[in-house]
Parts: structure tokens; sequence; C-alpha cells
């Protein structure tokens, strides 16, 4: 009996979600939070890899009986932290207000495949902060997709600190795919809004205080994804993805594609949004940017574009064929160089490997690298499946491969230089990974300069972990005290 059929079989699933393949599987949620201080390890854990891995993801509290989409579930982070060749593995909910009120039973949002509640002082939606995670300030931010309140967390116990407001100045929500500075620490963030037509941007110091924050008026709402970072710039996505005027008018999650081109407005990180300048290139959409830099007169972007997957969801997925076709993600890396003199924008497209989820060396966020690394996507399957890891030198566009076994799938990994790291890519790549079949999770961290060996070390979890979003390294130093 499959895991799937068990949790159908046992009531866990009922109704309309027992066709819902975001919650079966390696996305099946956990039901405990473990702490595991003696670990076991397969090879050994280099003794100069000192830290942590975070990856958040969505997990539900109860089990859902209402149409659930794969973001809604409560937030939930998973660590793996390094020091002197030992690991440490913990697991804690975020313990956002919408969390503790659905705990409660209080709860008064939805998913965003439900009704907004239009007359809550908050998000529309349930905000759960569950989809990507940084350090600032020494600790950790866990953020929500579709703009919500920053929640603080310990980086060392995975305990709830509370919600963050930037000592009471933001002005509203912070997006996830916010940013922080690999040199100078500060945090950049961007918020938008469903219904109104308009963009905000911001940017909050190394030592947590807001200085400087402003809006980009749009031609309507946008629901953009991610945003752009480099020493001088925010880089503002205006992308032909909009409500319907149905969603608009119900509040429902209702979506289209318009007919129109992409926009990328670049924007002095410091200035005012008037001072914004567009750059308009083909109809795209974008989910996830690899690292954005300057060079002379233009301004770089390489980021992951999406493809036409071809997939057709059917009627096995019932109501969720149409959520299960738009989280088939097919995308290629593709670099956009836009020329602040001359308005120009040209684009190149590195390699033609569906993947996506990119990291960096978190240290050359916002200037200009070399090196990045991305899921594979495993291709022949509509659900969404990273089946191994890329290594792309942004120079050639060629990549490395480090494929995993069949049916053991992946999360999107972190990069961790090694102690006295000497260069870019001196140091490791870290991911989570489950094979679905067992049910068994464990940690790998593989040389990133000999990519495609072996793993110089596993390390066995406890329990399993499901497939979730984003995660991010956090050096030891940063946050040890």
């Amino acid at each position: 009996m499959d895991a799937a059929t068990k949790r159908i079989e046992t009531g866990e699933l009922t109704g309309i979600n027992t066709l819902n393949p975001y919650l079966q599987g390696v996305y099946e949620p956990v039901k405990r939070e473990v702490t595991a201080l003696e670990l076991e390890v397969i090879g050994e854990i280099p003794k100069d890899l000192f830290g942590g891995y975070y990856r958040n993801g969505p997990n539900p509290v109860h089990a859902p009986t209402a149409l659930h989409h794969w973001f809604d579930g409560d937030g939930m982070l998973h660590a793996i932290y390094f020091e002197n060749g030992k690991a440490e593995y913990r697991n804690r909910y975020i313990q956002t207000d919408d969390h503790r009120a659905e705990v409660a039973g209080t709860l008064d949002a939805g998913g965003i495949l439900l009704p907004a509640n239009r007359e809550r002082s908050g998000t529309v939606y349930k905000d759960t902060a569950n989809t990507d995670v940084v350090l600032h300030n020494g600790e950790l931010m866990a953020l929500w997709y579709v703009s919500g309140t920053p929640v603080r967390v310990n980086p060392r116990t995975l305990e709830t600190i509370g919600n963050e407001t930037f000592g009471g100045k933001l002005p509203r929500h912070v997006s996830a795919h916010s940013k922080v500075d690999g040199r100078t620490g500060e945090f950049v963030f961007f918020d938008y809004s469903l219904t109104e037509p308009w963009m905000s941007f911001g940017v909050v110091s190394a030592n947590n205080e807001l200085v400087n924050f402003d809006r980009v008026e749009l031609p309507g709402p946008r629901l953009p994804h991610d945003m752009g970072l480099t020493e001088n710039y925010l880089i503002l996505h205006d992308l032909p993805v909009l409500m319907t005027e149905t969603g608009l008018r119900r509040g429902t999650w209702n979506i289209r594609h318009a007919d129109q081109p992409a926009r990328f407005g670049v924007v002095p990180r410091n200035g005012r949004g008037d001072q914004v300048k567009w750059f308009e290139t083909d109809s795209c959409y974008i989910y996830h940017v690899v690292n954005c830099w300057e060079e002379g007169d233009e301004v770089v972007m390489v980021a992951c574009k999406m493809q036409p997957h071809g997939h057709r969801a059917g009627s096995e997925f019932g109501a969720y064929g149409p959520m299960v076709e738009v989280l088939s993600l097919h995308a290629v890396p593709v670099e956009w160089r836009m020329n602040m003199r001359t308005g120009a924008c040209t684009q190149r497209q590195l390699d033609d490997r569906i993947g996506e989820f990119p990291v960096v060396n978190l240290e050359h966020t916002g200037y200009h690298s070399r090196w990045s690394y991305h899921v594979s996507i495993k291709s022949d399957e509509i659900r969404l499946l990273f089946d191994g890891l890329y290594k792309y030198d942004l120079l050639s566009g060629k990549a490395e491969e480090h494929m995993f076994e069949p049916g053991v799938y992946g999360s999107e990994p972190a990069f961790a230089p090694r102690v006295g790291a000497t260069a870019e890519d001196d140091g490791y790549v870290i991911t989570f990974v489950t094979d679905e079949a067992t049910g068994r999770s464990e940690v790998r961290i593989l040389d990133a300069r000999n990519f495609s060996d072996a793993p110089v070390a596993r390390v066995i979890l406890p329990q399993r972990m499901p497939a979730g979003f984003h995660g991010t390294w956090a050096p030891g130093e940063a946050f040890v005290r």
C-alpha cells in the first residue's frame, strides 16, 4: 500500500483532497517537531563546514478539508546545523499569528483557493511565512509569497522570536524573495497588492533600521514573484500575469496571462519610486532570479525564464488540475542586460536544461558571480519533483550535473563557503533529499569543486521531510555569540 492510499484509507485525506498530489508522497506533511543531536552519518562531515542550512515550506497543522493549495500549509522550518564535524537536526512550526489562530480554532482567513477575507486588518488570505527564509541582523526572517508579515526566528534553536516591524516603521508587508546584500548586510524588500496599481520597495540597514521606502506606480495590479538587487539598484518585475476581473470582483485566486510585454524596473535602491527606469522585453514570466550585478553602463540580471511545459493535468486531479499545471515549472536560465545609458535591453539564453530554484554563494548577492546551483526538474512527470542538481558557469552557460538515484527527490540547495575559503566556489553544496518509496530523508553534502562526485557525507534524518520551498545558508560566525 503506497503512502497516498494509506492516508486516504485512514481518513487523513478526505473529499476533494484525495485528489490533491501536493498532500501525498514526498509532499505529505509531518506531525512531529523534532530535535536530534546524534545523527547517523555516512562518510565524514567536513570540519571546515560551520553554520546552518535552513529550508522553509508548507506543513498543514490540520488535515485540510476544503480546497487546499500547496502554498497554504503552515510554515515549517527544517534545519541542519554543522560544527566541528558534527550535525544537529531540528524542525519547528513558524509561530505566525495565523498559525496560532489555526491551532486555537479562531482563524478568520483561508487559503488562496478560497474567497479572500477583505475585512481582515492584515492579509486577505492566511499568512503562513512558509515561502522563504533569510539571515539578517543575526537572526532568521521567514517570509510569505503573497506579501505578509515577516517573522523572526532564532537560527540556533528555531524558536520563533516574533513579528518584525523594523522598529514600528514597516508600512505594510514584505514579500518573499526579498534579499540581503552580500557585503553590506542590508535587507531590501518589495511589497505589492493583488488589487492595487503599485508596487513598493524598501531598504533596512544591517542594524534593522528602515532607511528608505517608496512606491512605484504601475498600469494595474500585478502578481510578481521575485526581485533583483545590485550594488546601487533594485530590479522590480512588471510581468504579464494579472488577476482576472472575476478574481478582483469576487476576491478569488483567478489569474490570467496577458498579451503584453514583460518590463523590468531599475530603481536606485536608496532613491525614489519616480526615478525608476523601465526596460521592456518579450512577454514572459519569471519565478526566481539567480543573481544581479552591474557592469559599466549595464545592469545584469540572470533568472529562470518560464517556458511552455506541454503538460496537461488529467481528470485524476479533479478540481486540482489547474493548480497542478501551474506548479509544473519549466524554466531555463537567461541573462538580461539593461543599459542605463541607452535604454537597450538584450537577453541571452544560457542553456536549454530545465531547472529552477537557483542559489549562489550568498556573499556575492548583488555583485558579480560566476557560479550558481539549480535543481533539475523531472521532466516526464507533471508533479514538481527535483531529481538532481546543476552547477552553472554563468559566463559560458555550461553546467555540471549531479543526479539523484531514481525515486529520490531533493530540495533547493544552499552553498556553504568552506571556513577559510579563497574562491567563490570554494565550499560545499547542501541539500535535503527524500526517497519517495521508503520515506527516508537525509542531508547530502557535495564538494562544490567536485560537483558530480558522490557526496562527501550523508546525514540520515530521524523522520521524513516533506518537499517544500526555499532555503538559505547561515555561517556560524554570523549568529553564534
